[in-house]
Formats: structure tokens, sequence, C-alpha cells
């Protein structure tokens, strides 16, 4: 008898185990894949994160400030490179990565990457990899195409480099003309913020912005982070 209940609770054991280890998988593919088709991520699933994402092609001037300001709040978030950025401005992707923050793939040149064949958009994700590898010394896990401009090629392209596609739930539309402080502020907290993943730029406006935002998530227990911290299992 208590070489049968043995076995019974190896079974159970077992069965639980896969049990697990089947829903982590469901989870951490299930903004990746659909239906067996690559599909970009707009949004995590860890409910106690949001995550800030700052695409940089220009605006250098902008981003001490706003890495001032994250520092005060102990924030880091995910900064999406061009690589002809990160080319010209090393000193400053390298004070970025120094300050903690995740460092992600905007391709090389901010082209319009559902224009490109398989083998364009492959050669713009991996110039840009090698450049920042070149840099930091780190493989970067993240792809936000320009724009949000991508087509199913581009997705296959970036999967074949080893990158997730990055879009965005939320959007700050900063780069606008018209984005003053008070319109970025409220496109942010209009929206659910759970799990959710915010576009923004190094630009003065979402600067001034940043700090009642960030008061604001805050006070709802709700952390701000980087695209890693939403797309973790809560």
């Amino acid at each position: 008898m208590k070489s049968k209940y043995k076995i019974l609770l190896f079974l159970f054991v077992i069965f639980l185990t896969l049990t697990v280890l089947i829903k982590i998988n469901i989870f951490s593919y299930k903004q990746v894949f659909k239906e067996d088709k690559l599909v970009p991520i707009r949004q995590g699933y860890n409910d106690k994160f949001i995550a800030f994402t700052c695409n940089v092609d220009w605006g250098t001037e902008n981003i001490p400030k706003m890495l001032d300001i994250f520092e005060k709040y102990n924030i880091k978030i995910t900064f999406f490179v061009s690589g002809r950025w990160a080319k010209n401005n090393p000193d400053m992707l390298k004070l970025i990565y120094q300050k903690g923050h995740e460092i992600g793939n905007h391709g090389y040149a901010h082209k319009m990457h559902s224009k490109l064949d398989f083998d364009g958009n492959y050669k713009e994700i991996k110039k840009t990899h090698d450049i920042v590898k070149n840099i930091l010394g780190i493989d970067m896990k993240y792809f936000a195409p320009p724009a949000g401009d991508f087509s199913d090629i581009t997705l296959k392209a970036a999967d074949s480099l080893g990158y997730k596609t990055i879009l965005w739930n939320i959007d700050t539309i900063d780069w606008r003309k018209d984005s003053t402080r008070e319109k970025i502020i409220h496109r942010v907290l209009k929206k659910p913020l759970n799990a959710s993943i915010v576009l923004m730029h190094p630009k003065e406006e979402t600067i001034k912005a940043l700090e009642e935002i960030i008061k604001s998530i805050k006070s709802k227990d709700i952390n701000i982070g980087s695209v890693s911290d939403v797309l973790k299992l809560d």
C-alpha cells in the first residue's frame, strides 16, 4: 500500500509541475503569438507595474533632465535607441545604461519598416544591435519599430534575431507641436494604467509633465518600470 501511495504522490507532483510549466509558457507567449502568427506586444500582464518607454532618435539635450527625474523617484524605464543615434552619442547611451535603465532596439535610421523587405528589416535591426553591443557589451531583446510601423515581415525579421516586437497602448503623442504638458498628462492618466506600456520621447513638454504623471501613478500603488517589468508574471 505504501508503494502505491508513493507512486500516486509522485504522479501528482509530476502533474502539478507540468501544469505550472504549461501555464508559464502560455503567459510568456500569449502576446507574441496568436493562432501561430507573430504579433507585437502592446501591453504587459503584470498588473503591479506600468512600463515607461522612451524612443530616442533625437532630443539628446533633454535626456539628462529625464534621467534626473527618474533617479529622483528611483524609476528604471526602457529606452529604445536608434542605431544612428547610439553611434553618434555613445557617452549618453552609456550614461543611460549606467543609471540602470533597460536598452531596446529602435532600428538604425528610423525607417518605415512596413516598406522594407525581410533583408531590409533584418539589416536595420541587426546594425543597431551590433552598434549597441559594441558600446555596452549587451544583447538587447526588445525591438520598437519607428512610428509603430511594421509588417508581418518585420515581425519575422525581429524574431529571427531573437527580438520581441514592442508597441504601446498609451501614447503621449508628445512629438506633436501642439502637445503641451497638460495634454500629455491627460493622455496618460485617462487610460487604464495597470500593465500598460507608455510611449514617450525626450521632449521638453514631456519633462514638464513627468513628475505629475509619476506622482499620480504612484498614488495608485502602481510601480513604474521597464518593459521587462510588465512582461513578468504577476
